[in-house]
């Protein structure tokens, strides 16, 4: 268990899910129209993503602007996320 958290593939097998839960969304959506279209999902999904990517860069020790720059993109996603759900 040390090792898949100190290699960082904790990381690698939590975005996995996540895009898994990507496809399966807009394959909901796209056969019987449940759920939210990819464009409300998209932000959440992708924020989660940076977040995790950043996660990845400290467990594996990448150099601290790589985390900078995905913790800034992901806030990024995450007010285009709040806009969007603000004006529906």
């Amino acid at each position: 268990m040390d090792e898949l958290f100190a290699s960082g593939h904790i990381a690698d097998l939590v975005l996995a899910v996540l895009a898994l839960e990507a496809v399966v969304l807009a394959w909901r959506h796209a056969r019987s129209g449940a759920g939210p279209p990819p464009r409300v999902f998209a932000p959440m999904i992708g924020a989660g993503v940076l977040l995790v990517l950043a996660l990845r860069c400290a467990l594996t020790g990448a150099p601290w602007p790589w985390m900078a720059l995905l913790l800034s993109g992901a806030g990024l996603v995450h007010l285009l996320d709040l806009r969007q759900r603000s004006k529906r």
